[in-house]
């Protein structure tokens, strides 16, 4: 025993300890170890380079660091006059930065004691690397994601509690493999539990997708990616013409009634249209007449009679018969023959300052108008009264409210005019949005943002991540999950926007701010990937627990993450830059230490739609491919 004990030592042993400063340590290698590889028992051993770990001895405690750099000088203590190569006289030393130490035959992070000088220094064995790389806590459920790419055959299991548990950040150029890692992610959890009752009941997922990358390319193919097609739901929203059955996202009325967002989202100035806005969305005389075609005709004719009384311009009247066949399309019929009628025969006097309206040879004084002359001729219009939508109807609330206070009121229209033009962006809600209660069954949710315009992409998932975050804080129960996924995160959660007000830009990183500080306290995690990490809030990655780090170029984006990342050491970084595709960077709380990876394969048919296009394979016909 202790013959194979002296000679683990002379095999591991790497040098020992010449300087500590900080977390830094020196350390001098014996000059018989300057080879790159050792033959041991068999198997050929890694020799200690830049990357690799360490084993530094003091009594009974083992201390691991990670080799960040080597340099040589001359050993001025070196004497034998006899040497046969000059070579002997180099003295290599290693930079070596402490990670952790062994309690028992468990791996920590974090440092309990330091190194003295010459304290020894020994190469891992097997089964301490293994330790080392042993990312499982406790009890917790092992899933594989990938191997080491720098040590072959060493499979990297990550704990679901310490992972899933948190919030996670997914960071690469275009083309690294971002995409995929996200996908290998929520592949293989869905693979480990989706037959569980409890995960599809507790648990709900979902994913903003930008570029609908995790949807299927057209509706004749199954849509697996990720997850099975019976377990998700899939929200493929457009701003676009609009044909056949459409499955908006279902919104509460609570969210969308919310002064705050109807100010925002119209630009709405702080001093004249906010008030107004608010005054609009309070007052409900017409709003719940909307649902009634005879009190809805109320309405309109109450508002022409106050304009007409309180001596408003004829345009005044003509306007707002517009904007109720604007904000009512196909759904209020003979309005035009309305409009037509008034611009013809309702007449101003500018002598008398007074309307009068022909009615064929008759011309009617406006001291002899009575309710009936305008309501006979509102009662042609035919209103679908079903077919009024919440957003069309929060719009007429609006419209409404800005003509009763122009006639009774004497509403200066140039402060609020520009508003009503913006009336128009409703639409865009209108298209996506249902006010509804209704919350699908499925845990996994797809909201592709593809085919709807920037506005939208903003807007979007603010709105649902809001909602979804609320309602679980609301709840309040620890025993459900909600983890909001953000593929590109840039386009929402961007810091430096120059294509949306302050206010607006405020509101929205606001909401995410919180939800990344204050949502692990409900159960609520976030997941985001991006290309740009130097794009995005500074406060939210540095909130991130756990990141996979993909190839970054730009200089900007490498010094995001290392201004916010403490889990990284120097040699990670500088990996980043040159890291091949599908291979990252893990660092965060689930990992004792950052490691190399290389991401495991996803099972066919679960893919994202990421790849990259080959042009070849498009520009050369088959009898070309095959010649060649």
């Amino acid at each position: 025993m202790n013959n194979e004990h002296i000679l683990n030592d002379s095999i591991f042993k790497v040098g020992e300890v010449v300087s500590v400063d900080g977390r830094k340590i020196k350390i001098s290698v014996n000059k018989l170890k300057n080879n790159s590889h050792t033959f041991y028992k068999g198997e050929l051993l890694k020799n200690v380079s830049v990357g690799s770990y360490i084993k530094i001895i003091k009594g009974f405690t083992k201390i691991i660091g990670k080799v960040e750099g080597e340099f040589i000088d001359e050993d001025r203590r070196y004497i034998e006059k006899d040497y046969k190569k000059d070579s002997d006289k180099i003295r290599r030393t290693l930079v070596v930065s402490l990670l952790g130490f062994f309690k028992g035959n468990k791996f920590e992070r974090g440092i309990k004691e330091m190194p003295l000088v010459f304290d020894e220094c020994f190469l891992l064995d097997n089964n301490e690397f293994r330790q080392v790389h042993d990312f499982i806590k406790g009890d917790d459920v092992p899933l594989k994601l990938g191997s080491l790419s720098l040590e072959k055959g060493q499979s990297i299991n990550i704990g679901v509690n310490s992972l899933f548990a948190s919030h996670i950040g997914i960071f690469g150029n275009t083309g690294s493999g971002k995409s995929y890692t996200l996908a290998k992610l929520y592949e293989s959890l869905f693979k480990k539990f989706k037959e569980s009752y409890n995960f599809q009941t507790n648990t709900k997922f979902y994913l903003f997708d930008f570029n609908g990358e995790y949807i299927a390319q057209n509706s004749e193919s199954e849509d697996n990616v990720i997850v099975d097609s019976n377990y998700k739901n899939i929200y493929n929203l457009s701003t676009g013409s609009i044909t056949g059955n459409v499955k908006k996202f279902p919104i509460r009325e609570s969210e969308v009634s919310d002064v705050n967002f109807w100010s925002i989202y119209l630009s709405a100035t702080e001093k004249t249209q906010t008030p107004f806005l608010k005054r609009a969305l309070a007052n409900d005389f017409c709003f719940r007449r909307f649902d009634d075609e005879n009190d809805f005709k109320f309405c309109i004719s109450n508002t022409i009679e106050n304009l007409i009384i309180n001596k408003a311009e004829k345009g005044d009247i003509l306007q707002f018969l517009n904007e109720l066949w604007s904000s009512l399309k196909g759904k209020i019929q003979n309005i035009n023959t309305l409009i037509d009628d008034y611009q013809e025969n309702l007449q101003f006097n500018s002598t008398t300052n007074n309307f009068y309206y022909l009615n064929g040879n008759q011309t009617i004084y406006e001291q002899d108008f009575n309710p009936a002359i305008i309501s006979d001729k509102i009662s042609n219009l035919e209103i679908d009264i079903n077919g009024i939508t919440y957003f069309e109807k929060t719009r007429l609330r609006i419209v409404f409210q800005y003509y009763h206070e122009l006639a009774k009121f004497g509403l200066n229209s140039e402060h609020i005019s520009p508003l009503m033009k913006r009336l128009k962006k409703i639409e865009d809600l209108d298209k996506v949005l249902i006010v509804d209660d209704y919350e699908s069954s499925k845990n996994f949710n797809v909201i592709s943002l593809k085919d709807v315009n920037m506005e939208m992409k903003k807007v979007l998932p603010l709105l649902i991540s809001k909602q979804i975050y609320e309602k679980k804080k609301s709840e309040n129960d620890k025993s459900k999950y909600l983890n909001i996924i953000i593929d590109e995160a840039h386009n929402i959660l961007s810091h430096i926007s120059n294509r949306e007000s302050e206010t607006w830009k405020d509101y929205r990183l606001e909401t995410f701010e919180e939800i990344i500080k204050e949502g692990r306290k409900f159960g609520v995690f976030l997941t985001i990937a991006s290309q740009r990490p130097s794009d995005i809030s500074s406060t939210i990655i540095s909130q991130l627990h756990n990141y996979f780090l993909h190839r970054l170029i730009n200089n900007k984006d490498i010094e995001a993450v290392e201004k916010t990342i403490s889990y990284l050491d120097k040699v990670s970084f500088e990996y980043l830059p040159i890291l091949p595709t599908g291979t990252c960077i893990f660092a965060g709380l689930s990992a004792q230490v950052p490691v190399v990876i290389d991401i495991g394969k996803i099972e066919e048919g679960y893919e994202p739609r990421s790849e990259t296009i080959k042009l070849t394979k498009n520009w050369l016909d088959s009898q070309a491919e095959e010649t060649n």
